[in-house]
């Protein structure tokens, strides 16, 4: 079964985006993340509704971001890329008349449940600022930096 990598994409753009000097195109950001820039846009349009990123068209136009990165959570993210789901796994059955099953069924969704409230929790500990400084130390320790490493496009 394929992950949902949504959470992991849109964070992955939003510190490329924070660390450029100028606007990004979707193409630019689609090329980062080999997929299409009109999924890209259509993300995107989510956290451009919260406040967190701005679009300009036309020459010298894109995606930029706008918001204080102090101020946004990994969870508000979460929230406006839609909270995806977090658990791939499921009950076989949801509504099934076989008391086994009904008692399994009720121990994973409460084991779920659980797990999936302390991630979304933990999500909201974590900053993007806390993301931007954890990339800054690691590029500036690494060994062998190349454009490639850093967040501004070229």
């Amino acid at each position: 079964m394929k992950r949902d990598s949504k959470l992991s994409s849109v964070l992955h753009v939003l510190l490329h985006l924070a660390h450029s000097e100028r606007p990004m195109t979707s193409e630019q950001m689609a090329g980062m993340l080999d997929t299409n820039p009109v999924l890209v846009r259509r993300v995107l349009a989510g956290l451009r509704e919260r406040g967190y990123i701005s679009s300009e068209r036309g020459h010298g136009g894109g995606w930029t971001v706008i918001c204080d990165l102090a101020t946004v959570t990994l969870r508000d993210v979460y929230d406006a890329v839609g909270a995806p789901t977090v658990f791939a796994m499921g009950n076989r059955n949801e509504h099934s008349a076989c008391l086994v099953e009904q008692v399994v069924n009720a121990s994973l969704a409460d084991a779920f449940q659980e797990a999936e409230a302390l991630l979304v929790q933990r999500l909201g500990d974590v900053t993007l600022a806390d993301l931007s400084r954890d990339f800054n130390l690691r590029y500036d320790n690494h060994p062998h930096r190349r454009p490639e490493h850093e967040h501004a496009p070229g």
